[in-house]
């Protein structure tokens, strides 16, 4: 008999939908954690996470208490040494956020980690199922020129490139799901949500 709920992760490249998805798997009732937010949440409210954070990048990470996301994303965009320093401090931290928030959560047959870098962190090899939530490039820069107007296209491209390929995110899931805008994105979510209450 299980005594701690069944762990799912939902991934995906950018502009691919998780967050769509996890909306849906909220409304039949399942609880999720976003540990891209909890990073940020994190990154705030921690204070040892914020002092290694200023002693690695300076005291201009912040900005009025807030981490200043513009400053880091310049620091971390092209510099890769930069990025993997700045994820050693924050993936931790986040690992044990999730865990103790597991560990509220008991009474739940399954719960949700959202998370864009699951398989780069390391992160999905403690969990249970892994689920890819998969669109074509073209779909995704579409939705996040729509979503983020701010945005161009070759720093789109970019960030795709930086991610994990949908091919090897598709190879390493257990179950994928296809937010093509072809397919029911209900009917596939609401199938994965049986065979979970199921495991």
């Amino acid at each position: 008999m299980r005594t701690r709920p069944l762990q799912i992760g939902i991934t995906g490249g950018i502009g691919s939908g998780k967050s769509t998805v996890c909306k849906i798997f909220d409304v039949l009732g399942v609880r999720c954690y976003n540990a891209d937010k909890r990073a940020r949440w994190l990154m705030e409210k921690d204070s040892n996470l914020i002092d290694d954070i200023k002693h690695l990048f300076g005291p201009e990470s912040f900005r009025n208490d807030r981490i200043n996301r513009d400053y880091l994303a310049n620091i971390t965009f092209n510099n890769p040494e930069n990025l993997v320093l700045l994820n050693a401090l924050v993936h931790p931290k986040v690992a044990v956020d999730f865990e103790n928030w597991v560990n509220t959560q008991r009474d739940e047959v399954y719960l949700i980690k959202e998370a864009a870098l699951l398989f780069e962190s390391g992160s999905y090899k403690s969990l249970d199922f892994v689920v890819n939530v998969s669109a074509s490039v073209d779909l995704r820069t579409k939705r996040i020129l729509k979503r983020d107007p701010f945005r161009s296209h070759s720093e789109i491209a970019s960030i795709i490139e930086r991610q994990l390929s949908e091919e090897d995110r598709n190879e390493l899931a257990h179950f994928i799901i296809h937010n093509n805008e072809s397919e029911s994105l209900v009917k596939q979510i609401i199938k994965l949500h049986d065979r979970f209450r199921k495991e």
